[in-house]
């Protein structure tokens, strides 16, 4: 009752206080409706709604409510406008009269912007990250500060560079607001011109540092050159600080042009602009010493600080684009510290050189066996992206071999059914994409990838039967057909029967990543993972006898002749390697079992059985500890050992 008391009296307060009226224009009429929320107000009683026919308590919960901070974005903006914020300084050009402070804060905006900027790669929107900076929503604004300027300019280039790169790949999925633009200024006049403003803005600063260092019989030929600050004792510092910034810009943004080119043709390039942006981002460390002494107001280092001298950064807030940019969320982001920041990118980097480093070789085998250990570093979104564009490039592996190539010669066949017209198949049209679609899913994250080859199974599947009996319609049931269409056939059946087993088989392992299985669940895994080997073991070693010429027309499935390996001396390393994970699965899936049903380590009655039940159920609780975390320890060495599969 209280809170329609307070309601009566705010009403009655505004019928008494009544602004004038304002006059009506051509096309609008205004009317006051306080009498009418007067009238509401005394008709109300506690716990009643107002609602339409369409308006319903659920859109009455799930409606925005204005002037609240959780629900209406524009609330919590210090500024309503960027104008606003202009007049009121937030952004001023220059940042500061005094040469120094003007140059200390660039590096602070700097730094904070390369903190937004691995915020926005780990997820978060790119209008509450990097475009919170206001200098970079008004590009003409900063023309009169080369530096500045330059900077700005660099930056909208590379993060069009990243949204594009993402885009096309298309894992944007695992993060769908990574490449919503909001309509922010990435794609200004001037762009392409990126480069040379900043190569400009370099040799200024070097001609200013090498100046800074001449002794003072040469200082009269320098005399030309404008220091970049008042202080000579801090001009040599400021210069280094500088520098290595922007060159780290300027490699980074070359990375990510050259990894653009296609068919791999810009590699070899990337990787010398990598070591580059490792070598600058030392540089970068070493500079915060100089910034956090030089800067007064800073007695100590924080860990949680965005720039290295530990200043809060002009010209940001990341409240204004909330409530500018209508489709913006408004979420509460926590921007990187500048040394996390720092360690995302050496990551990025790193990652981006494994790429780099990948042999372009026509073999599908080589590709999904690159991408496999390449996941196991636990790569972040733009450097799985750069690897998907760098594998598909126009249908082609890399760009350069044609699906059915790469399908004939992984099936082992010889090279000059690579043009033969059984591409033009149905089915084998479908199966190019399939394998397509393969390499782009396990470039995804884990839980993605997961998820994608659980549906992709039955697919393969289903192209399998589409194939066999596309097979027998055209070549009957004969066995004795020595045709190029039929070996193609019979080549590619088994092949695909191969990979079935094969996505089948990192579908299971994937979920040791994910730990996924509970400790009752491993005895099962195992054997389903006995299984898929045993019959992934037997077709590797079917193709491969085929391709040889050793195979023969009708083989039979005999697990003990693959268990008992080390006779046969034709069989291959990749077989072999199988055959070891396979007495691997086996012996963890008969321990587990032994364990269970012996000592009741896992208990099959409850998966939520507590270690009091185990306790007293007559097996010891330290045993029954020692032997989970064994059984957990030789889980982990089987993920590690079952990555390194060369099939």
């Amino acid at each position: 009752m209280a809170t329609l008391d307070r309601a009566n009296e705010a009403a009655t307060t505004t019928v008494q206080s009544r602004p004038p009226r304002i006059p009506s224009g051509d096309n609008s009429v205004w009317a006051d409706v306080s009498p009418l929320l007067h009238a509401a107000c005394q008709d109300l009683h506690e716990g009643d709604l107002i609602h339409g026919d369409n308006f319903n308590l659920f859109a009455a919960m799930s409606a925005l409510e204005i002037m609240d901070p959780k629900m209406d974005s524009g609330m919590a903006s210090t500024y309503y406008s960027l104008d606003e914020a202009i007049e009121n300084g937030a952004a001023p050009v220059p940042v500061s009269d005094d040469k120094t402070t003007d140059v200390r804060c660039i590096i602070d905006i700097f730094d904070h912007i390369l903190a937004c900027e691995a915020t926005w790669h780990k997820g978060h929107s790119l209008a509450q990250t990097v475009y919170s900076c206001l200098y970079l929503l008004r590009p003409e604004r900063t023309s009169s500060h080369a530096l500045l300027h330059s900077f700005c300019q660099i930056i909208r280039a590379t993060c069009k560079a990243v949204l594009s790169v993402v885009s096309d790949s298309r894992t944007h999925e695992e993060e769908d607001l990574f490449i919503m633009a909001y309509g922010l200024p990435l794609n200004e006049d001037g762009n392409e011109r990126c480069l040379a403003l900043l190569n400009a803005v370099e040799e200024t600063i070097c001609r200013q540092l090498r100046a800074c260092k001449t002794t003072s019989s040469k200082r009269r030929v320098s005399e030309d050159i404008e220091p970049l600050q008042n202080n000579p004792d801090l001009e040599e510092g400021y210069c280094r600080a500088l520098l290595c910034r922007l060159r780290f810009r300027k490699h980074f943004y070359h990375i990510l042009m050259s990894m653009k080119r296609p068919h791999g043709g810009g590699l070899e390039l990337a990787r010398e602009h990598i070591a580059s942006c490792i070598s600058e981002i030392g540089h970068i460390r070493k500079s915060s010493d100089f910034l956090r002494a030089s800067a007064p107001e800073m007695s100590e280092q924080n860990i949680e600080n965005t720039t290295a001298s530990g200043c809060k950064p002009i010209g940001f807030d990341a409240s204004l684009n909330c409530r500018l940019s209508a489709p913006t969320p408004p979420r509460a982001i926590k921007i990187f510290c500048l040394e996390k920041a720092l360690e995302y990118f050496v990551k990025l980097l790193h990652d981006l050189d494994i790429i780099c480093s990948c042999s372009l070789n026509p073999s599908l085998e080589a590709a999904l066996l690159f991408v496999v250990k390449f996941q196991k570093s636990q790569p972040d979104l733009v450097s799985r992206a750069h690897l998907q564009l760098l594998l598909v490039q126009n249908g082609k592996l890399f760009g350069r071999y044609p699906m059915f190539s790469m399908i004939t010669r992984a099936a082992g066949l010889p090279e000059v059914v690579e043009n033969h017209d059984i591409q033009k198949n149905e089915f084998m049209v479908q199966l190019q994409q399939m394998v397509m679609n393969l390499l782009k899913i396990i470039c995804t994250n884990a839980a993605w990838q997961r998820r994608k080859l659980g549906k992709m199974l039955q697919d393969w599947r289903v192209t399998y039967v589409q194939l066999e009996l596309d097979f027998k319609k055209e070549f009957g049931n004969t066995s004795n057909n020595e045709t190029l269409g039929f070996k193609i056939f019979q080549h590619i059946l088994v092949w695909v029967e191969e990979q079935t087993y094969w996505i089948a088989f990192r579908f299971l392992t994937v979920g040791f990543e994910l730990e996924l299985y509970a400790d009752h669940d491993y005895c099962m895994v195992y054997w389903y993972i006995y299984i898929v080997l045993i019959n992934l073991a037997e077709k590797k070693h079917l193709r491969m006898a085929m391709s040889s010429g050793t195979g023969k027309k009708k083989t039979k499935k005999k697990r003990d002749s693959l268990k008992d390996a080390g006779t046969n001396l034709q069989i291959s390393p990749a077989v072999r390697f199988l055959q070891s994970q396979i007495y691997l699965a086996e012996g963890l899936g008969m321990m587990l079992a032994a364990l269970r049903n012996e000592h009741r380590i896992v208990p099959p009655q409850s998966p939520f059985s507590t270690e009091h039940e185990v306790r007293f159920s007559g097996f010891p609780l330290t045993v029954f500890k020692c032997i989970t975390n064994f059984i957990k320890a030789l889980q982990r060495v089987f993920g590690k050992f079952y990555s390194a599969l060369d099939f």
